[in-house]
């Protein structure tokens, strides 16, 4: 079997994905590479799914490349958007020709002694029917692998479930041919995914109850930018984009700063919005009123307050309860009532997984996530050339993703430079403590939190939930910081 050879190997195709090869083409332009997708198109979640009203979750002046400006007028973009925005962001950078489409990653094996990883993927086109493997080696590993399985989505044993005899579906899996058109559907979730579908179904169906266990914040967002035209129209385009971007960057950061600071003042600034937004007379404190503090889930946008909207027309109710069993013709809860509906949405999340569910291995000796920390939050200490794309929890996730391969693509010609073959981050004293890699409570995260790494509290092993700041430590910080060792 003939291997393949390659500086740098990056596995993913989607938004960071895409983006990471386009850095590593127009940073250094001398490195062979090849980008590993284990599915057979570009895009990755925005190709994964195709929910009605799939969007965007932040703004897209944040969210999109800023070496490619976003080019429409909505700030929250449509799923479809996003999609082309990638495979337009690719072509113009010829990245397609550098994929290997179905072509998925189960182990990486590091060796010191040749400073190489050997890639072992599995074919997942159909007519290998899994059985069909090849290797590649590189000096770097790149992943931008996303978080979440695309195979499974988190659903509940849900007592019953058996017994509903209509159809049951899971967002990340949508079937265009669910018919919920004249129909009564009822959502399960609270989440990014449950306030996008909810009214956007709304729309076909006879009604769509959202039954969600906690209440979420929800704040509406204008869909276009009021901004974006007056300086689109006077500005040059990068130049009106970037001030677009910074604009929210700060926006979205102070409001994140201040519910740490006042989180009983935010609270009741985020609930006076929404109260402002529902009908006279409705129940919010049921609802709308969240057991927790801002930010310590992510808060939801709804676009232009859609979800408030088919609220006041009626077209949309919020059940707040707990499931005790699916019936024949709906679904019963803990208070005693009954829900029915003809078609039930399982929006009940994600599951977690780093590197693709790959296992990995230096030197023989295999790799433990959950016993690793992480190293600027992109490097697992102790394993060599390895950089995992990341994104914040309180801000668009591509802002951190970018400063990522900016952050590698510096590391490399560092490492030309000085000859290094291979870098490794060491792990901090044993003394300090772990804090969670992801600052979030949502009930993905905390599923999986045995399982994922850890971080320290103190820079470099501490990641700041901060754009700027990030900057400036991995763009201009110093390479050599005594953390990162070169070889």
């Amino acid at each position: 079997m003939e291997i393949e050879h390659y500086d740098v190997l990056i596995v993913g195709a989607g938004l960071s994905g895409v983006g990471a090869a386009c850095r590593l083409k127009e940073l250094c332009p001398d490195k062979t590479f090849r980008v590993l997708e284990s599915r057979q198109a570009i895009g990755g979640t925005w190709d994964l799914f195709r929910y009605p009203g799939i969007r965007s979750d932040s703004d897209m002046y944040s969210f999109g490349y800023p070496f490619r400006p976003w080019d429409r007028r909505e700030a929250i973009g449509e799923g479809a958007d996003i999609l082309q925005y990638i495979r337009d962001t690719a072509a113009q950078y010829d990245v397609p020709r550098h994929i290997s489409f179905n072509h998925r990653v189960i182990d990486a094996a590091w060796s010191s002694s040749s400073a190489r990883w050997t890639v072992t993927i599995e074919r997942t086109d159909p007519e290998s029917a899994g059985s069909d493997r090849v290797q590649m080696t590189c000096s770097f590993l790149y992943w931008a692998s996303g978080y979440y399985r695309y195979d499974t989505g988190y659903t509940p044993d849900f007592p019953g479930r058996e017994r509903f005899t209509g159809p049951i579906i899971h967002p990340q899996f949508w079937d265009d041919r669910i018919d919920y058109a004249g129909k009564r559907v009822v959502v399960i979730g609270s989440g990014a995914t449950a306030m996008t579908l909810v009214p956007n179904i709304a729309k076909d169906a006879s009604h769509v109850t959202m039954l969600q266990r906690t209440p979420t914040y929800v704040i509406p967002y204008p869909k276009v930018d009021p901004l974006a035209k007056p300086l689109l129209a006077v500005l040059p385009n990068r130049l009106a984009h970037t001030i677009l971007r910074w604009k929210n960057v700060y926006f979205t950061a102070g409001s994140w700063s201040l519910s740490q600071i006042w989180p009983t003042l935010m609270t009741y600034v985020f609930i006076g919005i929404t109260r402002l937004c529902l009908p006279r007379g409705y129940d919010w404190k049921a609802h709308f009123k969240p057991p927790y503090k801002p930010w310590d889930q992510r808060l939801c946008l709804v676009p232009n307050g859609d979800l408030f909207k088919a609220i006041k027309r009626g077209e949309v109710s919020v059940v707040t309860d707990r499931i005790r069993s699916f019936t024949e013709h709906g679904i019963e809860l803990e208070s005693g009532s009954e829900l029915a509906a003809d078609v039930i949405v399982t929006a009940t999340g994600l599951n977690v997984v780093l590197f693709g569910g790959a296992t990995l291995s230096v030197d023989g000796e295999p790799v433990r996530l959950s016993d690793k920390r992480m190293y600027r939050g992109m490097m697992l200490c102790e394993l060599p050339n390895s950089f995992y794309a990341t994104g914040y929890s309180n801000a668009s996730y591509n802002l951190k993703a970018d400063l990522t391969i900016r952050y590698v693509c510096r590391l490399l010609k560092h490492m030309d430079t000085t000859g290094a073959k291979y870098c490794v981050a060491s792990p901090p004293p044993s003394s300090m403590a772990k804090v969670p890699v992801i600052a979030l409570k949502s009930g993905y995260i905390e599923r999986s939190m045995s399982t994922l790494p850890t971080q320290g509290v103190e820079v470099p092993w501490r990641l700041h939930q901060n754009y700027r700041r990030d900057i400036h430590g991995l763009l201009r910080d110093k390479l050599d910081d005594g953390v990162l060792q070169f070889h």
